[in-house]
């Protein structure tokens, strides 16, 4: 969610303007998720290098997390919508552990939609914590060096319970992924929207919805095996 110290900016406006005006940008994304019937969906809210900005800005930014799962928790669980927070949240301040940990809870078993949040994340955090949980099972002796393969990392990684992403959308013009869900995104569909994230609605989500429907994922195979692959599941459901 990139361009909210831009959009501040270009008015005039101190950088924590904009992030208090991309609340509710998250809001509309949220809410077109969901009558579109997406499933999951995961906002990089915080990222572990963003510590370095200026503490003022930092300070807004925890205030504004508080705020949110304040006021929204209760919206969000009447929705049927299930929140998670990915990160190292021991950095957060105690109150706000708390009440991410109540937030997630009063959530739990909701199933319309699962929101993630990365709040002090990293791409490169993500894979080094998985690399230790491994390292300490093979010290244990519960794990064979051996048998580390792809598929036994991936499980240890933030939400290995549920897909990988198939569209990743970054705005604010930047073309990078920012060290963003590094290892889940390898086959990802990336759009970039050349938007600041206050000014992107559920009008700007759906173009970059509809844009992804339009292309053909092919994990390594050729167009036309795609297509003959489409074709052979399309005779089975008719036969």
């Amino acid at each position: 969610m990139d361009g909210n110290g831009r959009w501040a900016r270009q008015r005039g406006l101190p950088r924590t303007a904009g992030h208090r005006e991309g609340v509710k940008s998250v809001r509309a994304v949220v809410e077109e998720s969901v009558r579109r019937g997406i499933e999951v969906v995961t906002l990089f809210a915080f990222s572990s290098e963003n510590w370095r900005r200026p503490r003022v800005e930092v300070n807004v930014l925890m205030e504004l997390f508080m705020s949110a799962l304040r006021t929204e928790a209760r919206r969000l669980h009447e929705n049927g919508i299930r929140l998670r927070i990915l990160g190292e949240r021991s950095a957060f301040p105690e109150k706000l552990q708390r009440r991410i940990a109540e937030v997630e809870a009063l959530t739990a078993q909701n199933t319309r939609l699962y929101l993630q949040v990365a709040a002090n994340y990293g791409g490169r955090w993500d894979i080094v914590q998985a690399a230790r949980r491994l390292a300490l099972e093979v010290q244990a002796g519960r794990l064979d060096p051996s048998q580390i393969d792809e598929h036994c990392l991936a499980e240890r990684l933030s939400f290995a319970d549920l897909p990988e992403p198939d569209l990743f959308i970054r705005t604010g013009g930047e073309q990078r992924l920012s060290n963003f869900i590094l290892w889940q995104s390898a086959y990802s569909e990336l759009y970039f929207s050349h938007l600041f994230w206050p000014d992107f609605d559920a009008a700007a989500y759906g173009e970059a919805l509809d844009d992804y429907a339009r292309r053909q994922r092919r994990f390594g195979l050729t167009g036309e095996q795609v297509e003959d692959r489409r074709l052979t599941l399309v005779d089975a459901c008719v036969g």
